[in-house]
């Protein structure tokens, strides 16, 4: 039988690990009015709800990229020699590869400048300059509905942080009506109803979950190409146990996204730890660490959850799985100061094992 002290145990020490950070890959060009690349072009991003800026030089080719930049709200400025030549006033970044298409319509990452001059009098405009009447009040209607539409976005963001999905729902309902072909808003609102689902008896989560099954479908039909959004969806099906639809948008996620099936598996493998599913949860793991044999974290849930099904010989001494120590030493040499080193060490000392890969452990100790 497992040893329940210790299966109590290991429950406690993952019920306080951190979560993941989540980032996204951003990349695109920065192109010229003759559609070639433009070398040097600098690509600023800056968070709208925290001081922080990123940027990349495009390549001769044009070319730029941020692989990891924290999921949130950016506003976009291009600059070439010195010269703002373009912006966006808000982006959502989400996790995995940004999508750069709503619909027909450009949106995203790639920039097509039009000639300076041009840049020049559409600027003149903005300061209410050389314009009549008419064109002076549509500038301002627009700028009003986009004040709007951040407003309203940013507050649901907030509550959804907070944890309060009602107030969420109310906030990025309001969005969504401001403006119907915001993907980043729609993806939100479905992750507002999960969360408003799951303090929900379950009689009374099903409608909910609904909404939130069609409201990532409006997010996805917007921005097909977003593999984040697969995921998130993938996950809320798991949590109503429709793991053949999970598994599909899981792939559709992958396929969109190939760098990212290691992170995928194990997002979806932790979510079903998490809801008691463990044999399903190790074999999304096992998915992950064959995608990718790096992602460290996979290691340690998957070493954690085969720690939970020790047994015990005769003489009461614990008998992990196979692969057990070998999964938490291997996410000891991936990471020996990583957040969850601590974690593995004492688990690998609660089954009377030693560590054996050469590590320097000071910092983790620290933590």
């Amino acid at each position: 039988m497992p040893n329940s002290r210790y299966v109590l145990f290991a429950a406690a020490l993952l019920s306080c690990l951190p979560a993941a950070a989540q980032y996204g890959q951003v990349d695109g060009y920065v192109l010229g009015p003759n559609n070639k690349g433009i070398l040097g072009a600098v690509v600023g991003f800056d968070r709208l709800d925290a001081k922080a800026h990123y940027e990349a030089k495009t390549d001769k080719s044009g070319y730029y990229q941020i692989p990891n930049l924290p999921t949130g709200d950016y506003s976009m400025v291009v600059t070439v020699d010195g010269q703002i030549r373009d912006h966006r006033d808000f982006f959502h970044i989400s996790p995995g590869r940004q999508d750069a298409t709503v619909g027909n319509s450009a949106l995203g990452l790639t920039f097509h400048l039009k000639p300076p001059e041009v840049v020049a009098k559409e600027m003149a405009k903005e300061n209410g300059t050389g314009t009549d009447e008419k064109a002076t009040k549509a500038r301002e209607a627009a700028e009003e509905s986009r004040k709007a539409l951040m407003d309203a976005f940013a507050a649901g963001q907030e509550a959804l942080e907070a944890k309060k999905y009602d107030e969420a729902v109310v906030s990025l309902t309001k969005a969504s009506e401001v403006d119907s072909k915001q993907a980043a808003v729609w993806a939100a609102l479905a992750d507002a109803y999960v969360g408003q689902a799951s303090k929900l008896k379950s009689a009374d989560a099903g409608p909910v979950l609904q909404k939130a099954y069609d409201t990532f479908a409006k997010a996805i039909e917007l921005a097909p190409g977003n593999a984040g959004n697969y995921n998130n969806f993938a996950l809320a099906l798991a949590a109503t146990n429709k793991m053949d639809d999970a598994r599909q948008n899981l792939q559709k996620a992958i396929e969109l996204d190939p760098a990212g099936a290691g992170k995928y598996h194990y997002n979806l493998g932790t979510f079903l730890m998490n809801a008691g599913q463990s044999d399903a949860a190790l074999d999304e793991l096992r998915k992950g660490i064959a995608a990718d044999p790096k992602y460290a974290e996979s290691y340690f849930y998957l070493g954690s959850i085969l720690a939970g099904k020790s047994t015990t010989d005769p003489s009461g001494k614990m008998i992990p799985p196979d692969g057990t120590i070998d999964a938490l030493q291997k996410y000891l040499e991936l990471k020996p100061d990583g957040p969850n080193a601590p974690a593995a060490k004492d688990l690998i000392a609660a089954l009377g094992s030693k560590i054996n890969v050469d590590i320097k452990d000071s910092k983790a100790r620290k933590k």
